[in-house]
Parts: structure tokens; sequence; C-alpha cells
């Protein structure tokens, strides 16, 4: 078990991030602020969170499941990365996709975050790559719809 050290803004403190059950996997986040986020437009709403993520590890910011399936309610840059060595207020930059305005109340989950570890990874620069079947093919290339 690893440790993340938080804390929230001034008059923050009911807007803690918590999970729903025990056993899931994200912490709701909520909103500090009541807000519309207007159709077809990009939003950024504060939650009052920071956080002090030990290295090697991100905190994942995501969409809510309800919210995109009840409200068209969407986290643009999902999974946003929150670095371990970021101590600003973690925002969540939402995506109105639907046709009507939707009003954001202060309390509000509006995203979840995951604590994820990151492997070590080597980079190293080659002269080739090996050949697979694919290849270079992407962006629809198998024909799957």
């Amino acid at each position: 078990m690893i440790t993340v050290k938080f804390i929230m803004e001034e008059g923050c403190a009911d807007l803690r991030p918590a999970k729903a059950h025990e056993d899931d996997a994200a912490y709701d986040l909520r909103s500090r602020v009541d807000i519309t986020l207007p159709p077809g437009k990009v939003t950024l709403v504060p939650t009052g969170l920071h956080l002090e993520l030990p290295a090697g590890y991100e905190a994942q910011v995501r969409p809510r499941s309800g919210l995109a399936l009840k409200h068209s309610i969407g986290v643009l840059n999902s999974p946003g990365t929150i670095d371990a060595g970021y101590r600003g207020e973690v925002c969540s930059i939402l995506f109105n996709f639907g046709e009507t305005p939707f009003a954001v109340h202060r309390g509000d989950r509006i995203s979840q975050m995951v604590i994820a570890v990151l492997p070590e990874v080597r980079m190293i620069e080659a002269d080739a790559l090996s050949e697979t079947k694919r290849g270079a093919g992407g962006f629809g290339s198998t024909g799957h719809k």
C-alpha cells in the first residue's frame, strides 16, 4: 500500500476525494464551484484538491460513466495525468458533448481519479524495429468496425 498526501483548499474539507465503495478503483472528485457547462464547450472545473504523489506514481482523472451516459459530459483529455511533482489544484477538463447546458453544483461528483503505478522504462534508440504482421497499419487499418 502507498500513502498519498493531500490538502484541500480552504473551506473545501467536505469535498475530500472518496471511494463510494471500498473495492472501487477510483476516488470521486467533486466540484468546488457552481458552474454551467455550455454545450460544445470545454470548461475547467476546480476540485479544491492538491496532491503529493510518491515518485513513480500518477493520478489519472477520468470521466464518470453516469455523467457520460445520462448527460453527455466527459473529461476531454481522458485520462488526464497528474504528475508526482505537481502541487497545484487538481481540476477536471470537462466537455459537454450534449445539446443543452449542464449545471454543476458545488459538491457534485464530476470525475474520478485513479492512482496508478508507473513502470520503470528505459528508452533506447535503435537502428531498426522488429517486423510484425500489423506493421505500420493503424487508424482503422484492420477493417473492423
